[in-house]
């Protein structure tokens, strides 16, 4: 495995040359940018008020303004790398993003609405700087690909086992202790109270926003070591279960030893933002924790050489 050394991203600093040659570029081609912010605002604006306001896409503002602040860093490669363009795929991609656009903005499908944003997004900067540009600096597109809220329904879908295993180990945990618990299909039950399985495992769909914010850090600590940072990415889900885990054991013993309204309060309140930070601590820690391990492997190895 590649050292996991935190590497800044090795991404050619935005000179002010670089910017004034960027904002000459888009002023050239101020048409493209006005209509891509027409399209983009209300969107923005209608995520902001649908899904940046709920737990599953708290995450978006950050994503939004870390990924705009990456666009930022690599103007230069940008620049260096572009290519002219194949039109006939620049009609394409907006053939298949504009209507998903429309229909999404008409019928208020926010998810279809945003993904055909996105598309256009796309689109405008690979009319800019062509395929090779993208595909060398593919990140923060695919990073900026987070704003697209996936449908509840398929939050639903990828998460149902999940949530089944998370609560299964919570109240099979909790019962060992010697904790009047039990599960019966949808329902916890602990003493005289009641907690639905769905509520209890909602942490489960913030596990979007953690990906991106996990994603975003190994991106600037560890892009020069790949290997390491799959290790770190496969580290994502794990964590998520862990910390899933635990929230559930503390609402339940919050409606074991406070009551249910105690409970409930705090799964609404807090619960998803303690969630989110803790989840977070743990990708940090174990990343410090295996720095430090490795340097010391590293200086146990120069000492016997």
């Amino acid at each position: 495995m590649a050292s996991p050394t935190p590497t800044p991203a090795h991404t050619a600093q935005p000179q002010p040359a670089a910017i004034s040659d960027w904002l000459r570029r888009v002023a050239g081609h101020w048409p493209l940018a006005v209509g891509f912010l027409v399209l983009a605002i209300p969107t923005i604006a209608q995520l902001g008020e649908e899904v940046w306001s709920v737990e599953i896409g708290a995450h978006g503002p950050i994503v939004l303004g870390t990924g705009l602040w990456l666009l930022t860093q690599i103007v230069p490669n940008l620049q260096r790398d572009a290519a002219p363009p194949s039109w006939p795929l620049v009609f394409l991609i907006l053939v298949l993003a504009l209507p998903l656009y429309v229909f999404g903005r008409a019928y208020d499908f926010i998810s279809l609405e945003a993904l055909g944003l996105y598309g256009v997004m796309i689109a405008a900067f690979y009319r800019l700087y062509g395929f090779t540009a993208l595909r060398r600096n593919f990140f923060p597109f695919v990073y900026l690909g987070f704003l697209v809220p996936p449908p509840g329904w398929v939050i639903d879908w990828l998460t149902a086992p999940l949530r089944e295993f998370i609560s299964h180990v919570a109240t099979n945990s909790l019962y060992a202790l010697g904790y009047p618990v039990a599960r019966e299909g949808v329902t916890i039950y602990i003493a005289q109270y009641q907690l639905l399985v769905e509520d209890a495992c909602s942490g489960m769909n913030s596990i979007v926003g953690l990906t991106a914010v996990s994603l975003f850090y190994i991106y600037i600590m560890h892009k020069a070591s790949w290997r390491y940072s799959l290790f770190l990415i496969t580290l994502i889900l794990p964590i998520a279960i862990l910390a899933n885990i635990i929230r559930i054991i503390i609402l339940i013993l919050l409606t074991y030893y406070a009551g249910d309204s105690v409970a409930q309060g705090f799964l609404h309140v807090t619960a998803g933002i303690i969630l989110f930070a803790f989840a977070l601590a743990l990708v940090f820690g174990i990343d410090a924790l295996c720095q430090r391990l490795f340097l010391r492997y590293q200086k146990s190895k120069g000492g016997r050489a």
